[in-house]
């Protein structure tokens, strides 16, 4: 464990620096939206689902029911039982371990595990779990320092929850690089604009995200033909 332990830390240096700034603006907009440190440690622990912790920060300020947060939370991350898929074997060869492997699969994480070349010398298994660790390690102290510093320092908070918006985007932007098929895309903008347009920005996602789910389920067979080509 030990020799894995830098080796593991050298590759998640570029998660490190991401983390820590968007765990940071997370911590501050969970501070300014009422919730103290010890929230925002317990929530990057247990949740620890990046983008929909943001979602559920924006939620839960604007009394969004439990219904809409649970919902929303799991189509915005239901894109991680995919990744699991990928590494059902190694994961299982992991022992007890692979639980945590499981939960802390991020896109980050996922990543990194897809492209790792371990060093010789060095357990495998052990230097994915210390990747998980470390990136999830970085983030809670990414946001433990922004809530705490977002109680302690008065400053305006206000654009920071841009960070939510930006994050989305780049999501947005590397899966309409990485995919050859762009109709997905074009029907989520659409049914989101419909939708805002028609319910207004209180209302808006949930029939948007209900309409883009009917939508792909019915062209699923021209969306696969188009990916296959």
């Amino acid at each position: 464990m030990k020799k894995a332990l830098r080796p593991a830390f050298t590759v998640t240096i570029p998660v490190l620096c991401g983390y820590l700034f968007i765990g940071f603006a997370f911590g501050v907009m969970l501070r300014d939206a009422g919730f103290t440190a010890p929230w925002a440690f317990l929530s990057s622990l247990t949740i620890y689902a990046g983008s929909g912790q943001y979602l559920l920060v924006s939620l839960l300020a604007a009394n969004s029911s439990l219904v809409t947060v649970a919902v929303m939370t799991l189509l915005l991350n239901c894109r991680h039982i995919f990744y699991g898929l990928s590494f059902l074997d190694t994961f299982y060869q992991m022992g007890r371990a692979k639980w945590y492997m499981i939960f802390s699969l991020t896109d980050e994480t996922y990543s990194l595990l897809c492209s790792l070349k371990t060093p010789d010398g060095v357990d495998p298994a052990a230097m994915r779990f210390l990747i998980s660790v470390l990136d999830q390690s970085y983030w809670i102290i990414g946001s433990v320092i922004g809530a705490i510093i977002g109680g302690v320092l008065p400053f305006d908070t206000t654009g920071i929850d841009f960070a939510m918006t930006a994050l989305f985007t780049v999501i947005f932007v590397e899966q309409w690089k990485s995919s050859k098929c762009h109709i997905p895309a074009f029907l989520g903008l659409g049914a989101a604009a419909v939708s805002l347009t028609l319910l207004g920005p209180d209302n808006f996602i949930l029939p948007a995200m209900m309409a883009i789910c009917v939508m792909l389920v019915a062209l699923r067979g021209k969306l696969t033909g188009e990916v296959s080509e």
